[in-house]
C-alpha cells in the first residue's frame, strides 16, 4: 500500500486541477467580428505555471510527475490507434480536398526549422517542436521515436503546451478574420478547421457556426471529417514526410551556420517506479 500512495500528492493536486478546470467549463470570447474559446485545458496550464511561479509545487513534485507524461501517452495511443484502424477506409472515401490538405501541415516544417536554427540556434529539440503543430497525434510520434524525455519530447512538449495556451485563440482569431474577407466559402473554411485537434477544431468552427447558423450542420460535418482525417493521415504523414524533412532541414540549417549539428539527449527524471503483480 505504501508503494500505491508513494505519489498521492501529484495524483491529488492534479486531480483537483482537473475539477476546476472542468468547473470553470468552456467560454466564448466574441471581441466585435473576432471570436475564439478558451477550454479547460488552458486554465490547467495557467494553474500549473502559477503554483510554480508562486513555489507551491516543489521541484521534486515536478521530476515525479514528469514520467507520468509517457504512461498518458501510451494510452492516448492506444485510443488512436482505435479510432485510424476501423476508419482507414475513410480516407480512400473522402475527396481529395480532405485528403491531400495534409501536405499544408508540410509547411510547419519549411517556416520552423529554419527560424529555429538559424535565429535562435536551437538543438535537437526544434525537430520535436517543428515537424508539426505538436498535437496529441505528434507526442505519440515523438515519443514513440525518440521518447519525451529527449531533447525532441522536449520540444514537441514545449510545442503542444504553447499551442493549449495560444493555439485556440490564434485559431478562433484567424478564422473570424478569413470568414469576414468573403473570400472563401464556408465549405472551404470547414474543410480548413480540421487540425487533427478537437480543441483547435472547435475553435475554428465557432466563429463559421455563428456566421452562417442555416449552414452549421454542413460546416460542423466537414469541419469534424478534416479533424478526424488529420489525426489519421497526419501520422503517417509525420513519420514518413515531416520527420526525414525536419531531421535533413535541421541538418542543412547547421551546416549553413558552419557548425556541427548538436545531438538529442536525455533529459534527467525521476522515473516511476513499476509494480509488478
Amino acid at each position: 500500500m505504501k508503494e500505491f500512495l508513494k505519489d498521492w500528492k501529484v495524483h491529488a493536486l492534479c486531480g483537483i486541477m482537473v475539477l476546476a478546470a472542468e468547473f470553470i467549463g468552456k467560454h466564448d470570447v466574441y471581441l466585435g467580428p473576432i471570436a475564439f474559446t478558451l477550454f479547460p485545458m488552458l486554465y490547467t496550464i495557467i494553474m500549473g505555471i502559477l503554483l510554480a511561479l508562486f513555489k507551491v509545487i516543489p521541484k521534486s513534485m515536478m521530476e515525479t510527475a514528469s514520467p507520468y507524461i509517457t504512461i498518458s501517452v501510451l494510452m492516448l495511443g492506444a485510443r488512436s490507434a482505435a479510432t485510424i484502424g476501423p476508419n482507414l477506409g475513410l480516407i480512400f472515401t473522402s475527396g481529395a480536398a480532405l485528403i491531400l490538405q495534409e501536405f499544408g501541415n508540410l509547411g510547419t516544417v519549411l517556416f520552423s526549422i529554419p527560424i529555429g536554427v538559424l535565429v535562435f540556434g536551437m538543438g535537437r529539440s526544434v525537430v520535436g517542436a517543428g515537424f508539426s503543430i505538436s498535437r496529441e497525434g505528434s507526442i505519440i510520434v515523438i515519443g514513440d521515436m525518440y521518447g519525451l524525455d529527449s531533447d525532441e519530447g522536449l520540444g514537441v512538449m514545449g510545442g503542444y503546451i504553447t499551442g493549449t495556451i495560444f493555439g485556440t485563440i490564434i485559431c478562433g482569431i484567424c478564422s473570424s478574420v478569413l470568414a469576414n474577407t468573403g473570400w472563401f466559402h464556408p465549405y472551404a473554411l470547414a474543410m480548413a478547421c480540421g487540425t487533427g485537434s478537437a480543441s483547435m477544431m472547435s475553435a475554428n468552427v465557432a466563429p463559421l457556426l455563428d456566421m452562417w447558423p442555416d449552414l452549421a450542420d454542413e460546416v460542423y460535418a466537414l469541419a469534424y471529417s478534416s479533424n478526424v482525417l488529420s489525426g489519421m493521415d497526419g501520422l503517417y504523414m509525420s513519420l514518413l514526410l515531416a520527420i526525414p524533412m525536419s531531421n535533413g532541414l535541421y541538418k542543412l540549417c547547421w551546416k549553413i551556420r558552419g557548425k556541427e549539428p548538436p545531438k538529442s539527449h536525455k533529459q534527467k527524471v525521476e522515473q516511476v517506479d513499476i509494480i509488478e503483480y
